[in-house]
């Protein structure tokens, strides 16, 4: 059952932050539409209601959709035209996609109609608020939309549920009929009318909810590659020297680069293993990816930093075609295509799977006998007799060569559509569901750098890690044992995986250094 959550998030008619998006994606806030917005929406209403009983041809309130769109329809099968939208588009096909995608998706289509620019009703816009609020989810095929006209598949599927029809997983849960969840949640299906099923479909919202849980997500795994690159550094005995503040800013002042070596410097402060070898002239410079860990690290912060910056931007969007303008226009326009977003999403699937990469450079090299200054082969307990890690950084580099393979760009894809009308598509979607599948690989492959270098360190006996890393070190030994002979090694990569992914590995080390980035 989802959790309940004593959040409210109001959608006015401006638009709503990343932590909005999260509350109700992820922690199941409460969804209220402000006063100031349903004035929007009731205003805008009215000039749809004229043109729905007019002759003047307007797209998709008179007219058909897509290469159908110079047909005229009657006015008496202009609220049919808006069923059979939906019920045509909702033609996805596959696994259903994840509830938190879903149930952004939603309150994204939301926000936009809560902008007064869609001409939709207001009953409409509250029946989007309601399921959200019941923990209701529609069923949404993980394959159907080109990411142009908008995630028009995706979004049809919430729309038909809506309608009644279809199905959701009620709060528990529970697969169903949505009629069926929505009549024990009290909530009444709605007969759409004029515009009303085109309002519903013709946005980014999927692609940008995914391209928002996605910039989040990295973030937080910056931070950890930040802490996982410190340890490996300290176990493969490197030298904190090149992370100065003097060697970045000043020299190169590239921001995310500048915020990663802040944080390794800190991290390996006090560190009795650095110390041990400061004065050995005998290996001049460390490897590159130790060395240049904040090059790395940091141009991924700046390419999250910048997707950010295109998301926050689409926040602020209406997106919806035709749009309803305030002097009562309704006007066709081309800001459905999710071009913006689809190249940030690509963008970040590459600068994830080379974060991955340089991880796995670091846990290979510690495994390493020739390699590795001094640590058994393998990290092995008795090196023949056990195998340490070894089959670890295998997994670690097939999930490596996996982000490299989905690191290909969707957006570089077009495939035309609806009798050519639509003749260039951003393939945005696509490049949303692999992103995803890139970071979750990611939080694997740090996770495996993690257990590695811990056991690395804790070889230096007779040395002391710096506080930083240590703390670390301790919070993982609550779930994964130390150095010792071979055990089921996947229980204890799991477990490390789920200290990265809830962001206890970040935790554990901002107990000692507070402003870690």
């Amino acid at each position: 059952m989802a959790p309940e959550s004593n959040k409210t998030v109001s959608l006015g008619v401006g638009g709503v932050t990343f932590q909005d998006v999260i509350d109700v994606a992820r922690n199941n806030a409460k969804v209220v539409i402000s006063p100031e917005a349903l004035d929007a929406i009731s205003a805008t209403r009215k000039f749809i209601d004229g043109y729905a009983t007019g002759g003047v041809p307007v797209y998709g309130v008179s007219t058909g959709f897509g290469a159908l769109a110079n047909r005229h329809i009657d006015v008496e099968d202009r609220a049919q035209l808006q069923r059979s939208l939906i019920r045509s588009h909702a033609a996805g096909v596959g696994p259903a996609v994840e509830r938190e995608v879903v149930r952004a998706l939603i309150f994204l289509r939301l926000r936009t109609m809560a902008s007064g620019r869609t001409g939709v009703r207001t009953e409409l816009a509250q029946i989007y608020a309601d399921f959200l609020n019941a923990g209701i989810t529609p069923v949404v095929p993980e394959f159907g939309s080109l990411g142009c006209s908008g995630d028009l598949a995706p979004l049809s599927h919430c729309a038909l549920a809506m309608m009644g029809e279809g199905e959701v997983h009620d709060a528990h849960g529970t697969l169903m009929p949505s009629l069926q969840a929505m009549k024990a949640a009290g909530i009444t299906p709605i007969e759409l009318g004029a515009k009303e099923g085109l309002a519903l479909i013709n946005g980014t919202d999927g692609m940008l909810g995914m391209l928002i849980l996605a910039c989040t997500d990295l973030a937080a795994l910056c931070t950890v590659a930040d802490v996982t690159a410190a340890m490996s550094i300290e176990g493969l005995l490197g030298t904190d020297r090149v992370f100065a503040p003097d060697l970045h800013g000043p020299l190169r002042p590239q921001v995310g680069q500048i915020a990663s070596a802040a944080n390794i410097f800190a991290l390996l402060r006090d560190s009795g293993i650095v110390a041990s070898h400061l004065k050995d002239t005998s290996r001049v410079q460390d490897a590159y990816s130790l060395r240049c860990a904040p090059q790395v690290n940091g141009a991924v912060r700046d390419t999250v930093e910048y997707a950010s910056l295109i998301a926050r931007r689409e926040l602020q969007s209406s997106i919806d075609n035709p749009v309803v303008l305030p002097d009562g226009r309704v006007e066709s326009n081309g800001n459905f295509h999710g071009a913006p977003v689809g190249y940030v999403l690509d963008f970040l699937a590459i600068a994830a799977a080379d974060l991955g990469s340089i991880a796995e450079r670091r846990t290979d090299r510690m495994l390493d006998q020739h390699r590795s200054n001094g640590l058994p082969p393998f990290l092995a307990n008795d090196p023949g007799v056990d195998s340490g890690l070894m089959i670890a950084q295998y997994t670690q580099a097939g999930l490596v060569s996996e982000n490299k393979r989905l690191a290909t760009p969707a957006s570089v894809d077009s495939i035309p559509s609806s009798g050519m009308q639509e003749d260039h598509v951003s393939m945005g979607w696509s490049a949303a569901r692999k992103l995803r599948k890139v970071v979750e690989n990611l939080s694997r492959i740090l996770a495996i750098e993690l257990v590695t270098a811990a056991r690395a360190i804790e070889y230096r006996k007779g040395l002391v890690a710096s506080p930083a890393t240590s703390s670390v070190i301790k919070t993982l030994r609550e779930v994964v044992p130390g150095i010792g002979p071979d055990r089921w090694l996947s229980l204890e990569l799991e477990s490390a995986v789920t200290l990265v992914q809830t962001g206890k590995v970040s935790s554990a080390a901002r107990q000692v250094v507070k402003d870690l980035h």
